[in-house]
């Protein structure tokens, strides 16, 4: 079978700069648009930034004449990268679209490639929905970069799983003993994860509870309160025993908009505050319209405020269960102006140590799958990372349900002992935000 050939846009390799190693034995082309693009990205702080630099290393590694001509290979087993400097202005695509625009310019290379190389199966890659759209109407293969995506977002791991007609004397005895031995003539409590969460329901009683994996026992998961904050249905009650365990070090709660996944972290970070150095709460920017920040008014401090603020309004939800004069009050008010509670950009953040921090990353579903790894990566000894996010809400461009960093996390996640996961279903902001989420 013939060698695929790939055709990689720019949005593919600022969203992973090792991306052309994720394509077996078939050949890459980069052409030079790309690099003329990627070469505007060098300089900043951010990911997209990094994997910019990252990509021309690699590149750099693999210099010589060869990269131009014939293309050199990647490695036993790879194919060969190409890049492809002789642009050509075709005139079916120049009549369509405008030769000026950078994405039309690596459109036409997709094109000549296409049908220079006729014995070959050539796919252009971009992120871009529209720019593949646009390949399609001239005839070019086009798709999204698969590496990092999961298949079926709607078997993506709730971190849960009801069963109804249970045997009540398993319930009882849940009640009864610290730890209950899973029983093996159940098949709904086949293949469970750690750390899987548990609904069980007989028909006069229920409980939850949650597998252990490394005692192969189930425990019944009580309802605890946390700096204030008591959780109001069963997955905020799984998720607060996730967060205040100390053997689960990553934890993940998705959900949509007002189920409580930042306000129960943050609440569980105070509560668990004395065994951590600092508690970190950041989360990425994502400015209005993409622009840049520079655009709004104010000094940087001003110009962050609107994206911080609903941290600020989840710390003075917990602030709130409490009289001004009592001492948990006052206490939050000291962790702030000393900086042992610390709520920034994540931008600020990533160059720090993380060690001995309970750090929570919100609205994480607008990070790629290697922001998120390079966040944890970070890690060092005593630290907890939590995730939180609802991956049907991305602000980001060329990030999907299906290809963002959170999904992708609780998809690769699952099945490891010191990781946990809850999807947060039910609203607890009013019944008229409840009504919003779900039909607006």
């Amino acid at each position: 079978m013939a060698k695929k050939l790939f055709i990689l846009d720019t949005n593919v390799i600022l969203h992973d700069y090792n991306c052309i190693h994720s394509f077996q034995d078939n050949d890459i082309v980069v052409p030079i648009t790309v690099l003329e693009e990627i070469d505007n990205f060098k300089r900043g702080k951010d990911q997209i930034n990094f994997n910019a630099r990252e990509f021309i290393r690699i590149l750099d590694g693999l210099a010589g004449d060869k990269l131009v001509k014939e293309g050199v290979s990647l490695g036993p087993g790879k194919g060969k990268i190409q890049i492809i400097t002789n642009h050509q202005h075709n005139a079916e695509v120049d009549a369509i679209f405008s030769s000026n625009n950078l994405d039309h310019r690596i459109l036409s290379v997709a094109y000549y490639l296409t049908h220079e190389r006729k014995n070959r199966k050539t796919i252009f890659v971009t992120k871009d929905v529209n720019l593949r759209l646009k390949a399609k109407s001239l005839g070019i293969l086009a798709q999204d970069y698969f590496t990092d995506r999961i298949q079926d977002i709607e078997k993506l791991y709730s971190g849960k799983r009801i069963i109804h007609n249970f045997n009540e004397l398993f319930i009882d005895q849940l009640y009864r003993d610290e730890g209950v031995i899973k029983p093996a003539e159940s098949a709904e409590l086949d293949h469970l994860f750690p750390n899987e969460y548990l609904i069980l329901k007989s028909q006069q009683k229920s409980a939850l509870a949650i597998y252990n994996s490394k005692e192969a026992i189930i425990r019944r998961v009580e309802k605890r309160n946390a700096y204030g904050i008591t959780p109001r249905n069963a997955e905020q009650t799984f998720a607060l025993n996730a967060l205040l365990n100390p053997e689960i070090l990553l934890v993940t709660l998705s959900g949509k908009a007002g189920t409580g996944k930042t306000l129960i972290a943050l609440a569980a970070a105070l509560e668990m505050r004395r065994f951590y150095q600092q508690i970190y709460l950041a989360r990425p920017i994502i400015p209005l319209s993409n622009k840049d920040l520079g655009y709004l008014p104010g000094n940087l401090e001003a110009k962050l405020d609107p994206y911080m603020q609903p941290l600020y309004d989840n710390l003075n939800v917990i602030k709130n269960q409490f009289n001004e004069n009592d001492k948990a009050f006052k206490r939050i008010n000291d962790l702030l102006e000393y900086e042992k509670l610390f709520i920034a950009p994540l931008t600020y953040i990533r160059g720090r140590s993380l060690e001995k921090i309970f750090f929570i990353v919100d609205e994480a579903q607008n990070l790629t799958p290697h922001e998120v790894k390079t966040i944890i990566t970070r890690a060092g000894e005593g630290t907890k990372i939590i995730f939180t996010g609802d991956p049907y809400q991305i602000d980001t461009p060329y990030l999907d349900a299906q290809s963002n960093g959170l999904t992708y996390l609780i998809d690769r996640m699952k099945g490891q002992s010191i990781y946990a996961h809850i999807t947060l279903e039910k609203g607890e902001r009013s019944l008229l935000a409840e009504l919003a989420s779900d039909l607006l």
